[in-house]
């Protein structure tokens, strides 16, 4: 499927969003940016945009790599990562997220940005998160929330499962992606039960920011 909509993928994303996702990733990375992290791994990276924004924003990065297990999604970042030269510090590979062909302690930060509501295996992807991450190193989890205020939880429910899907199928020519992203969010346990998730896979210090009225939500732990 994501192999499918790879080509539409970053248009569509800015979009919806009207590029209030680009706000979120920076802010997303700001949290992390004062520890000094010289090594990033970047889970379902997608086309990279998240790689990108952490070599612009985090100067002390050398190394950045970024594993998706669509590889539609990763040429489409591999020809944004040469257009800014930044192959020398960034690597985008083939990978699935709940089995990482990496060392362990081996990351001074990890991030995933709208990916995790994708593992087939939750605690499992999580666990392999911590894995590789070093001792007192963070994990930065954006993803989509469900808003519970009103008028965003109604207008943010008839606008992601009524007008995304529409438009979505129109431009992506893939019938199913832009319905299964509401799908999804609806089944990922957000907020406290994602923190508690975290917990059990070992995280502490756990923090969850709420972004555009609970739209999306910014997750910490740290190992």
């Amino acid at each position: 499927m994501f192999d499918n909509i790879a080509h539409r993928y970053d248009l569509l994303n800015r979009l919806f969003s009207l590029r209030i996702d680009t706000r979120w990733r920076k802010k997303a990375l700001r949290l992390i940016r004062s520890r000094n992290p010289e090594s990033l791994l970047d889970v379902a990276t997608g086309t990279g945009d998240f790689a990108l924004s952490a070599a612009k924003l985090i100067p002390t990065l050398i190394r950045i790599i970024g594993v998706d297990i669509s590889e539609g999604m990763l040429v489409r970042g591999r020809s944004k990562v040469d257009a800014a030269s930044l192959n020398h510090k960034i690597q985008l590979q083939k990978a699935d997220s709940e089995n990482l062909p990496l060392e362990s302690d081996s990351f001074d930060a990890v991030t995933v940005a709208f990916g995790v509501r994708n593992f087939e295996n939750l605690e499992k992807g999580i666990s392999e998160m911590w894995r590789v991450l070093k001792p007192n190193a963070p994990l930065v989890v954006l993803e989509f929330s469900r808003p519970t205020r009103f008028p965003i939880k109604q207008l943010f429910g008839f606008y992601f499962k009524r007008v995304m899907p529409t438009i979505g199928r129109i431009m992506s020519k893939d019938h199913r992606a832009y319905t299964y992203l509401p799908e999804s969010v609806d089944q990922f346990p957000s907020g406290q039960q994602f923190l508690n998730i975290l917990q059990t896979a070992g995280f502490n210090e756990l923090k969850c920011v709420p972004l555009s009225g609970g739209i999306a939500s910014i997750y910490i732990g740290i190992k």
